[in-house]
């Protein structure tokens, strides 16, 4: 049997993410609860079905609602019909919600969990690396408006997280990559073993059936749960975990939602970097560290020329602005995230012509 690593997050609300291959069914980490629903989309209906299955070998009666792939999603129409089946199956405070697939679903799921009688128990199983060390771990739950992306939501922690190596097994080489970008992300915020086992030989820390890339799933998932302990709602230190992301979410909104969040993200970070560069807070080395081993896992390091104005635009409405201020999670040295305020437009758009396209 492989070995099943626990990692603890701490704080008011503690719970445990499960790590490996042969994981514990859903109803041990929910004790008590008489209906699970399973929200799912629909590539991952048989996972889905054979979760339903022992759950109900269980004694526990599960309840399958598909809904739409990726950040289609996330949306308050597809919540709403989440709400109406569990209203129509008789769901109480004693049962829970289950999401599983990448991070859009476990985004929504916690939402749903979160709003549903003002808070149900909720369990994230990620099925992608971006939703193993992003979007399962943290509580952050949340679905997207015309306004942006995850403007709505709440911070309700899950009962625990699984995250299933197996499901990387089977995960689309694109997808892992994508993945990488929050891996990397931890890297270069807190952990630089991350980079030197990325750089080291960049296949082999996206291969699912080796150790480096558990390895790297570990490490990620400990840096993000010694900051969210600290920190739930995102009102000091947990702002850190953003590094790259508020061009990121930008790029996605002008996108209508069709690239992927790691895309996106490894573009963000290569701005951010270069922005910490121009403004003299970040070595050169450093910045272009960021460019090369993003690149060399074969994700996007630039973005078109001519999307700027929109992108400035959607950027004035991220979460971590102030009012009209503008603020940027920046690095002023590895391992040393600091925040950017009010950046000049000058600034903003030299930075962006460094990685246009």
């Amino acid at each position: 049997m492989d070995e099943i690593t626990r990692i603890a997050v701490g704080g008011d609300q503690p719970y445990d993410v499960l790590v490996g291959r042969d994981l514990p069914d859903l109803p041990r980490l929910l004790p008590g609860a008489h209906r699970l629903a399973v929200l799912y989309a629909s590539p991952l209906q048989g996972r889905a079905e054979q979760l339903a299955e022992r759950t109900r070998a269980a004694g526990v009666t599960p309840l399958l609602v598909e809904v739409p792939d990726a950040e289609a999603g996330k949306h308050i129409d597809v919540a709403a019909t989440c709400w109406e089946r569990l209203g129509a199956a008789g769901f109480t405070r004693a049962d829970a919600v289950v999401g599983v697939g990448g991070g859009a679903v476990t985004d929504l799921a916690g939402f749903v969990a979160a709003c549903w009688l003002r808070g149900v128990r909720w369990v994230p199983v990620a099925t992608s690396l971006l939703g193993m060390v992003d979007a399962a771990v943290g509580g952050k739950t949340g679905i997207n408006t015309s306004a942006g992306k995850n403007l709505v939501g709440a911070f309700h922690p899950p009962a625990g997280v699984i995250c299933d190596l197996t499901a990387l097994d089977s995960l689309a080489p694109v997808d892992l990559a994508a993945g990488m970008a929050e891996v990397v992300k931890c890297g270069f915020i807190a952990d630089p073993v991350i980079l030197e086992l990325v750089e080291r030989e960049p296949a082999v820390a996206v291969d699912p059936a080796g150790p480096v890339l558990r390895e790297l799933v570990e490490r990620a998932i400990r840096v993000k749960a010694q900051v969210v302990a600290g920190d739930l709602r995102e009102s000091g230190a947990r702002e850190i975990l953003n590094y790259g992301h508020t061009l990121a979410h930008a790029i996605e909104k002008v996108e209508g939602y069709r690239w992927r969040h790691g895309h996106a993200v490894a573009v963000g970070l290569v701005y951010a970097a270069t922005l910490a560069q121009l403004e003299g807070r970040l070595d050169a080395q450093t910045a272009q560290r960021h460019r090369a081993m993003l690149g060399a896992l074969g994700l996007p390091t630039g973005y078109r020329a001519e999307a700027w104005p929109d992108l400035l635009a959607t950027m004035r409405v991220d979460k971590k602005a102030r009012g009209s201020i503008l603020r940027f999670v920046v690095l002023a040295g590895l391992a040393h995230p600091t925040i950017l305020e009010a950046p000049s437009d000058e600034l903003l758009h030299a930075a962006y012509q460094e990685i246009a396209e």
